[in-house]
């Protein structure tokens, strides 16, 4: 979904009568903050901006302040009040105290409504679905699309390739060094301490910035925990390994895709195929030179279907679509998307020749998808495909 997409939403919910808890969840850096001044700025209501992304914990006492504040806005304005919390999961015992005072202002009758910002998706949806339910709706942001980035700074395919989406690093793209710190510094090494660690309880940290490291390396590659745990110092178990991937999901930055398959059980079970949710981390944790990627072919296979997984992953969300892959024996569909009784078989080839396609022949078979798709090689430019969301690959227009 577009920047655009989102903020239109958005507004129009800040516009309705009713009163809302409105969650914009996403990584960071992908426009939240940004997203919401501009429906503040729009909204023509009275509002109130605070931020919990703090070194330290804020506590109670500090939620309950911005709320009070928020509420004698409202209190003195005939159309209410806008309250806005940015990074609201690292408030202390932030879910209680939402829901304490949003049933306080309802029977009240306080004309306020409340964004939540938060940069941990997985964290904070624990804390709505356990103590918010029922009270509040959910925009996610996903990381920059190719179009996005395409139109907003100019970038070619191979730029966004080698890049990847945040648009907060795109001005050094020209300074690879500085670029790669950028992205090591204030993002990476951000998100894990301040967003995962500081937040969770990881009984080895150490643990979960090495299988962070592994994701990247191996990124659009299937690798069974139990070869994780070879690959890894002092790993502990597959369920650890599996819990820490969660949270590297959780964070938006590293997921482990299942395997498709029609018993529910035998997926969950299955080894993960990891992937990287923008290519960005895979790029900078190698410590390659830019140059060096377009000249290695199964690197910029890797990398290119890195992409094209991290799109499928980011535009599916919020959408109710299943992003998967399949393997028998040595047959493989890079990535299959189920929704409803529609079902899509891709296939990802960086190279221009032609090539067969056993594993999808083996898959139509097992599975009669509704459609078959290659991307690059002789099918859909790659370009092409990144920039249409997910959803339309699951359409008649799209099959």
């Amino acid at each position: 979904m577009k920047r655009t997409a989102i903020y239109t939403q958005l507004l129009s919910r800040v516009r309705e009568p009713r009163r809302f808890i409105q969650v914009l969840a996403g990584p960071r850096q992908v426009g939240k903050t940004t997203l919401a001044r501009q429906v503040i700025e729009a909204s023509g209501l009275s509002t109130h901006y605070a931020s919990a992304d703090e070194p330290t914990l804020r506590d109670q006492a500090w939620l309950e302040q911005q709320w009070d504040l928020a509420r004698l806005k409202a209190r003195s304005h005939p159309d209410g009040a806008l309250l806005v919390i940015d990074e609201v999961q690292k408030a202390a015992r932030w879910p209680e105290v939402v829901k304490l005072l949003w049933d306080t202002d309802s029977h009240d009758g306080t004309p306020l409504k409340v964004i939540l910002l938060d940069s941990s998706p997985l964290l904070i949806q624990s804390g709505l679905t356990e103590s918010l339910a029922g009270r509040f709706e959910t925009i996610p942001v996903p990381h920059w699309s190719f179009a996005e980035m395409r139109e907003a700074f100019g970038w070619n395919l191979e730029k966004f390739l080698l890049f990847g989406a945040y648009p907060g690093a795109a001005p050094l793209a020209d300074d690879p060094d500085r670029w790669r710190q950028y992205i090591n510094d204030s993002l990476i090494e951000t998100t894990l301490s301040r967003d995962i660690l500081l937040l969770t309880r990881v009984d080895k940290p150490a643990l979960l910035r090495r299988l962070f490291q592994l994701a990247c390396s191996y990124s659009g590659q299937i690798l069974a925990y139990q070869k994780m745990l070879g690959q890894l110092v002092d790993a502990g178990n597959t369920v650890t390994l599996a819990h820490y991937l969660q949270l590297l999901e959780g964070a938006g930055m590293v997921t482990g895709l299942q395997k498709f398959s029609g018993n529910q059980i035998r997926q969950r079970a299955s080894s993960p195929k990891l992937q990287v949710l923008n290519t960005a981390l895979m790029t900078a944790q190698s410590g390659r030179e830019p140059a060096s990627w377009r000249t290695d072919g199964d690197a910029w296979g890797r990398l290119t279907e890195s992409a094209v997984g991290a799109h499928l992953i980011n535009t599916a969300m919020g959408t109710g679509i299943q992003v998967t892959y399949w393997r028998e024996r040595n047959l493989e569909v890079d990535f299959v998307l189920q929704r409803g009784d529609a079902l899509v078989a891709i296939e990802v080839k960086s190279g221009g020749r032609k090539e067969t396609l056993p594993g999808i022949a083996a898959f139509d078979k097992a599975h009669h998808p509704t459609a078959k798709l290659l991307v690059g090689g002789q099918g859909i430019p790659i370009a092409e495909f990144l920039q249409a969301p997910t959803a339309h690959w699951l359409s008649e227009k799209g099959r």
